[in-house]
């Protein structure tokens, strides 16, 4: 959007510390770059091909993400956001036919208004929904946008046309035991007995089935779920020997997954801390250090569990090793409302609480890095690297593009 000589290149991203691949334009799958690829052997494709290698910037991909679901839902009396650059949505009460013109301006409205081009597929269920938008999105005939809800004959071909592999749903284990049963198409799954789908794949697989047939299984949901576990960790620019950054490393992870949880009204029933070596350089001592804990009650409380954290790293401490990754997984997490009440705890201290809406407040207007609990140095060595990252032209003010006429 905002280099538009990008446009038709061979670009990979790369994951939070420049590690791998995580996405790829269609340029860059031709040349036969592969989801995951560590950055050092693309080197070749950069030298021989002219690869453009970009790190990743998530604060930018959220914001703009944000503002494609905002045009969606104008177009939509529901819609489901399942992830940061896919939705579904709810076409009850629209005028029915050919569905086609209403994708067009779909896709218009959002490439105008957002600068992101879309692919829209239109199917009787969430299931179908999902590989018309696969065929859109492949296929230059269909313009970006493919209806399959009146074509009987289209649905079938595109059956036909879709490995079994590929359908949302079959996981590798399900492709695998379709394979052996001479399963290869989606078409071909649909015809196979309720009996046969529900004894190889379980009632999981039995809905998926349905729903290729044309029968609606899965709901549009209002609004996702609350989520079970939050992770916050982080691949270091070099491996780290010293101990103390490797837990203020932790201390910073522990604090941005506490902010997490609190701006989804979730509290923590326990935390686990790690750090590892680098598994790639198998020519060096190897450890994973790991611990978990439950708190006695549930928290978000960013001192609560910063605490936790450290003290499960003091407690697990192994020196010594050069350690490359560290992380934070909270888990059990609940709606402050749902903890059970204890009978035998004390009132509730309102301090903590307040304290973090504090922090939280001026994070929100001035940044992570005013104000924190143990604020690490720019230029610590397990900060993560972003060499090719783009500014963040949407939210910072001095990013902001300057046309001048």
């Amino acid at each position: 959007m905002f280099n538009p000589s990008l446009e038709r290149k061979a670009i990979a991203v790369l994951s939070g510390n420049d590690g791998c691949a995580i996405a790829r334009s269609a340029e860059a799958k031709a040349l036969g770059v592969q989801m995951g690829e560590p950055a050092f052997k693309l080197r070749h494709y950069v030298e021989k091909n002219g690869l453009i290698l970009m790190s990743s910037n998530f604060t930018l991909y959220g914001d703009l993400s944000s503002r494609v679901m905002s045009v969606l839902a104008t177009f939509s009396p529901g819609i489901s956001v399942y992830s940061i650059d896919e939705a579904f949505l709810d076409l009850d009460g629209l005028p029915l036919g050919d569905m086609t013109p209403w994708c067009q301006e779909v896709r218009a409205t959002v490439l105008r208004w957002t600068g992101i081009p879309i692919s829209v597929g239109v199917a009787p269920t969430k299931t179908l929904a999902k590989l018309a938008n696969r065929m859109a999105k492949r296929s230059p005939r269909t313009g970006g946008c493919l209806d399959l809800s009146g074509h009987p004959e289209w649905l079938q071909r595109a059956l036909k046309q879709t490995p079994v592999g590929d359908v949302w749903g079959i996981g590798r284990q399900f492709a695998g035991h379709c394979g052996v049963a001479g399963i290869r198409t989606a078409w071909d799954l649909t015809q196979a007995s309720d009996g046969w789908v529900k004894k190889a794949m379980g009632a999981v697989g039995l809905r998926t089935v349905m729903e290729l047939r044309g029968t609606a299984v899965h709901a549009l949901e209002d609004g996702p779920a609350d989520k079970q576990t939050t992770c916050v960790s982080r691949s270091f620019g070099e491996a780290v020997e010293d101990f103390g950054q490797v837990r203020d490393a932790v201390v910073s992870f522990a604090t941005r997954a506490a902010q997490k949880i609190r701006r989804d009204g979730l509290v923590a029933g326990g935390i686990q801390a790690f750090a590892h070596t680098d598994r790639f350089r198998q020519d060096q001592p190897q450890h994973i250090l790991s611990g978990t804990l439950r708190f006695a009650t549930p928290t978000s409380s960013t001192p609560a569990i910063i605490a936790a954290a450290t003290r499960l790293l003091e407690a697990n401490r192994e020196d010594g090793y050069g350690y490359k990754k560290a992380g934070i997984l909270l888990f059990e997490l609940v709606r402050p409302e749902d903890v059970p009440r204890d009978l035998f705890s004390s009132a509730k201290d309102p301090r903590p609480e307040a304290l973090m809406k504090a922090v939280d407040g001026l994070t929100d207007r001035m940044g992570r890095a005013v104000i924190g609990f143990g604020l690490p140095a720019k230029d610590a060595p397990w900060r993560a690297k972003s060499e090719h990252r783009s500014p963040n032209w949407t939210t910072q003010w001095e990013d902001i593009p300057v046309v001048k006429a």
